[in-house]
């Protein structure tokens, strides 16, 4: 059952609310993805500075990812009670408690706490954030609008760390965290602009939001159980990708500025490839063969990854991640979206979150596990034929559906 306050426009005042609501979400988030991919940067030098070991800095790192763990279901009941406005801002209040906490406690005490707060904030805002996407179209649309998100963030993940990097060269960490919490700061104004659909609150009670209610939807929704396994794979291979190609490459000699562009082209294709996710899907047919194709370009680029030395070769598997991890995210959110009711849209969202952390703390741990055993190369190739048997069982199970 929805609130009272309920919103009856026009076509055209639709319209012109979404658009302002798409731009308003797309900034908040990008000025967060600023500041959670300039932590990536950020926190190992602080850590460093502060003497600490290898372990200790592992445990550091990790702790942004514990409260999402916990607590993404119950933050998408959150966000559909008190609607996407109200937890955004709540989010980006966070973050800047966070930060701030980081610049004035200095030692490890204020780094974890900031770390905690931060990881939880940048869940809120993200969940809130695919929530009121989701409820701005349908189809074709929504595609569209999944994929320029996506575009945004990305935008975001590239200049954080250049950023960073400008601030550690020229003041150390000295300053770094306080800027930090300006640009959250800004992101919650900006939420502000929010109007209509993303203000409003829908009841749910706790058997449409809880962990017993999101279980049992996996188990009957065919579209969820297909959102869950596309993000799981694309963050597997992201995770295995981003964590140990420097290591590969820089255990073959091969120079730290070619190391830097073979990352930052995968990542470039990704952000290429998404605003013509909604193209893409009519090219290929629909969703199900979209999903075929991302999870094919990802395993054939994991698979040979570790069996050339060649650069080029290299930058062309590098592409193929990139396509893959490319449309694997905002097509996982779509199939999602147009899978549940608006009213349990949140949780389920959260729910896919809550995969999507759980295998991006994973998946570092399980190749570095397999590069224990038999080397980069058969690493490599496993992980890339893991996802070859998947891309197998998701076109069995799900090539004959309509999603």
């Amino acid at each position: 059952m929805q609130s009272n306050h309920s919103y009856h426009r026009d076509p055209s005042g639709r319209a012109s609310e979404a658009s302002q609501n798409f731009f308003a979400v797309c900034l908040s988030l990008t000025l967060c993805f600023v500041v959670y991919s300039m932590l990536i940067v950020a926190v190992p030098v602080y850590g460093l500075q502060l003497g600490a070991s290898p372990l200790v800095l592992g445990a550091v790192l990790s702790a942004q990812y514990l409260l999402p763990l916990v607590l993404a279901i119950p933050l998408g009941g959150i966000v559909s009670r008190f609607g996407g406005r109200a937890t955004l801002l709540a989010g980006a209040g966070i973050m800047v408690a966070g930060l701030l906490s980081m610049h004035a406690w200095y030692g490890y005490a204020g780094l974890v706490t900031g770390q905690l707060l931060v990881g939880l904030a940048h869940l809120q805002m993200v969940l809130a954030a695919q929530t009121i996407i989701s409820n701005l179209g349908t189809g074709p649309r929504l595609e569209q609008y999944f994929g320029w998100y996506a575009t945004w963030l990305s935008g975001g993940q590239v200049i954080g760390p250049l950023l960073a990097g400008v601030l550690l060269k020229s003041s150390g960490t000295e300053y770094v965290f306080l800027v930090m919490a300006l640009f959250a700061l800004v992101s919650g104004v900006v939420t502000l602009r929010l109007t209509g659909q993303a203000r409003e609150r829908i009841h749910v009670t706790r058997k449409q939001a809880g962990f017993r209610a999101q279980w049992q939807l996996v188990g009957s929704n065919r579209g969820v159980q297909l959102s869950i396994l596309v993000t799981v794979l694309g963050m597997f291979a992201l995770g295995v990708y981003g964590s140990y190609l420097p290591v590969y490459l820089e255990s073959l000699a091969i120079s730290p500025l070619i190391i830097g562009v073979l990352v930052s082209l995968r990542a470039g294709v990704s952000m290429l490839v998404r605003p013509f996710m909604a193209r893409i899907i009519a090219l290929a047919g629909g969703r199900v063969p979209t999903v075929m194709l991302s999870l094919g370009t990802l395993a054939i680029g994991l698979t040979l990854l570790g069996v050339s030395e060649k650069v080029m070769l290299m930058a062309a598997l590098a592409m193929l991640v990139g396509i893959g991890s490319g449309l694997t995210q905002p097509l996982s959110m779509v199939i999602l979206a147009e899978s549940v009711e608006r009213e349990r849209r949140a949780g389920a969202l959260g729910m896919r979150l809550m995969a999507n952390r759980a295998v991006h703390f994973l998946a570092p741990l399980f190749f570095g596990l397999l590069l224990e055993l038999s080397g980069f190369t058969l690493a490599f190739a496993a992980s890339g034929i893991l996802i070859g048997f998947a891309l197998i069982l998701t076109h069995r199970l799900f090539s004959s559906g309509n999603l």
